[in-house]
């Protein structure tokens, strides 16, 4: 796949702007998102997606067509999964409702950042090294052994290294002071809570990062198409936050539906070092059967979480940890 250097900078330049939108829109205009204005952006924001697709396919053929709308899936899905942390963040630091657009757009920017930067280690060290396709498979694979673990456990935020060391070295407020991230106390300038809160969602992207980007290299190795895939799954999270944040506590059966997508690709990036490393006998997985399988497995989960939740309206999914959460004092360790 050959991409000269105009579609780079038109693509980066099409996701800067509506970044810039979003930017604005935080800045200028604080305000409680509705159902109805969450609803348009999230349309739009799939739409955009949907017509870049389309666009890779009538410019590079369906084989490249069908990575990028893989890779879309692979990172909308995880972003999901994301969202459970951003509202446990959101909850945890009490964040008005009308300043959680701004944070929101601060972690997809961040993420954004940490995923280019993903991206082009990952890029480089793939075609240098043929063995980090074992290396990435085994690590997806040992995330979804702890995330499938850890399932119905939620990260425990403020117990986080990054959280603790900002409360530490920082000087705190105990109230929030509009959207400011300084605030003055009794003449003395501090960090308002919401410095906690970037902190904390800065702490989450990394390590989200870290996930998604082997995972979508296992279904393409054309840093265009993983970056694309990145860019437009994350910029309609701020707008599907607003929209599902109500619905997600229903979706009990995601984290385990996430770990299984995560060991499929897994197994698909090792199968791949075997065919290229070992012997040429080895089978590969199609991209076309990748895509079967995990929008297969994707509503599986959708519906098997409805009607786990309508037979019981107690139910409450969880995004799951990557390790064994503290247990709450009076609580008992363990599940």
């Amino acid at each position: 796949m050959e991409i000269n250097t105009l579609t780079w900078v038109v693509t980066v330049g099409l996701i800067v702007a509506l970044l810039a939108v979003d930017l604005v829109l935080a800045a200028v205009r604080p305000h409680k998102v509705g159902f109805g204005e969450a609803t348009a952006w999230s349309v739009f924001y799939v739409l955009v997606a949907v017509a870049f697709g389309v666009w890779v396919v009538l410019a590079h053929g369906g084989e490249f067509g069908t990575e990028y709308f893989t890779g879309y899936l692979v990172e909308k899905s995880l972003s999901v999964d994301n969202l459970f942390v951003f509202v446990i963040i959101m909850t945890t630091f009490a964040v008005p409702e009308e300043h959680q657009h701004k944070v929101l757009t601060f972690g997809i920017v961040l993420a954004l950042v940490m995923r280019v930067i993903f991206i082009a280690l990952g890029a480089t060290l793939l075609s240098l090294f043929s063995f980090m396709f074992l290396v990435f498979g085994l690590l997806l694979i040992f995330t979804a052994v702890q995330l499938f673990r850890h399932r119905d456990e939620d990260p425990d935020v403020e117990n986080n290294a990054v959280v603790r060391t900002a409360r530490r070295v920082l000087p705190l407020s105990t109230e929030y002071d509009g959207g400011k991230l300084v605030t003055h106390v009794d003449g003395r300038k501090v960090a308002t809570p919401l410095v906690v809160v970037l902190v904390a969602i800065g702490g989450i992207d990394l390590l989200f990062a870290l996930d998604s980007i082997p995972a979508v290299f296992g279904v393409t190795q054309e840093a265009f198409l993983v970056f694309a895939a990145n860019a437009f799954a994350l910029l309609g999270l701020r707008a599907l936050f607003f929209l599902v944040k109500g619905l997600l506590d229903r979706l009990v059966y995601l984290s385990t539906g996430l770990a299984v997508i995560l060991a499929f690709i897994g197994v698909k990036l090792i199968l791949h070092w075997a065919h290229e490393d070992l012997s040429p006998s080895v089978p590969e997985i199609p991209t076309l059967l990748s895509l079967g399988v995990i929008l297969g497995i994707l509503v599986v989960v959708t519906v098997a979480s409805l009607l786990k939740t309508r037979r019981d309206p107690g139910a409450k999914a969880h995004p799951g940890s990557l390790r064994a959460t503290r247990a709450k004092e009076g609580e008992p360790e363990g599940r």
